[in-house]
């Protein structure tokens, strides 16, 4: 039997493709429209947002940490950019980029100075931040989104575009993007020492810092990495919809949550994959898709959404292992008896 270990693709994964597949045929039996390449060609624009959250989102969760404010802090960015270029004269990509990270890696070590200095738990600072982050944009913007973005920003970049029977296809910009990211996060998670580093502190925080590990740095690297993604991320998200809208990313962050804790990673840190990222993301972008087909309310989305995030936080708890730890138990010893 070909051993998928070999190609980086663990049970999960495996488990996640075979769920992906048999959904995938499923919806092109059902809908005339899903399996079409402009479906597909937007389903994947759609998902380079949330990829780019998620592998950033995916760091945090390894280190041991969590972090729901990215999106809205994501928001804050696309503002402070999108008035950073504007009084530079415009700019270019590489400007919006440069100052779109920077200003993401700086929210992102606002919560992790706040984290580690006072050793307060990952998601309470978090739902603090999420709340200064968007209130305060809100306030100080009204809600006004910006729609007069410079050109380079608001202009289609097609990777590629041909037209079909059933629509145009087009394959944006943020596809390209979201695979340089991906590309960037693997290579610190798995071919630097920073990499292994971030997984043992978040397996066992006390032994990595008895082996030497800067703990403090690595808080930094990995909420300041989410931060710049985020950022990175709104950047693109402006440049699909071609305006800035203060509330458009809003409860996206317990989306790409659940997305990457059904790819595998654990809400207690040290374990996760980008393919599992990925993958979780993509199967969660095929249910919205194909419920909104199928004439499925959206809300059945959120249900969907929610029952996993319950599930992964009774996993990763060890609440469920011990009560089925506990039943065995009393079974056996019934069965003794």
């Amino acid at each position: 039997m070909f051993d998928f270990r070999k190609l980086g693709i663990g049970s999960n994964e495996a488990l996640l493709i075979l769920v992906i597949a048999i959904m995938v045929i499923g919806l092109s039996l059902s809908t005339t429209t899903f399996l079409t390449a402009p479906n597909l060609f937007d389903l994947l624009n759609q998902s380079s947002v949330n990829i780019i959250f998620a592998v950033g989102l995916l760091v945090v969760l390894i280190a041991g940490g969590i972090d729901i404010s990215f999106a809205v802090g994501a928001s804050v960015v696309q503002y402070l950019t999108a008035l950073t270029v504007m009084r530079l004269g415009g700019g270019n990509w590489a400007l919006g980029f440069v100052v779109s990270a920077f200003f993401g890696f700086l929210l992102g070590a606002i919560n992790a100075t706040i984290i580690y200095r006072f050793r307060i738990v990952s998601i309470v600072v978090t739902i603090a931040t999420f709340n200064v982050f968007f209130g305060g944009l809100m306030f100080l913007t009204g809600g006004v989104s910006i729609y007069d973005l410079p050109d380079w920003w608001t202009d289609r970049v097609s990777l590629i575009h041909f037209s079909t029977a059933s629509g145009n296809a087009n394959l944006a910009l943020p596809v390209a993007v979201m695979a340089v990211m991906v590309i960037a996060t693997w290579f610190l998670l798995r071919r630097t020492t920073t990499g292994r580093q971030l997984y043992a502190m978040g397996d066992n925080p006390e032994a990595a810092r008895r082996v030497g590990v800067n703990i403090g740095a690595m808080h930094y690297i990995a909420f300041g990495w989410l931060g710049m993604m985020a950022g990175v991320a709104g950047l693109m998200q402006a440049h699909y919809v071609q305006e800035v809208v203060p509330n458009a990313l809003y409860g996206r962050e317990l989306d790409v949550l659940a997305a990457v804790v059904l790819g595998g990673a654990r809400l207690g840190g040290g374990r996760g994959t980008i393919l599992g990222a990925i993958l979780g993301i993509l199967l969660t972008a095929i249910t919205a898709n194909g419920l909104n087909l199928l004439g499925i309310s959206p809300y059945a989305f959120k249900m969907i959404i929610g029952a996993i995030i319950l599930i992964a936080i009774t996993l990763s708890s060890g609440g469920f292992a011990k009560l089925v730890g506990a039943r065995f138990s009393s079974q056996s010893v019934k069965a003794s008896s």
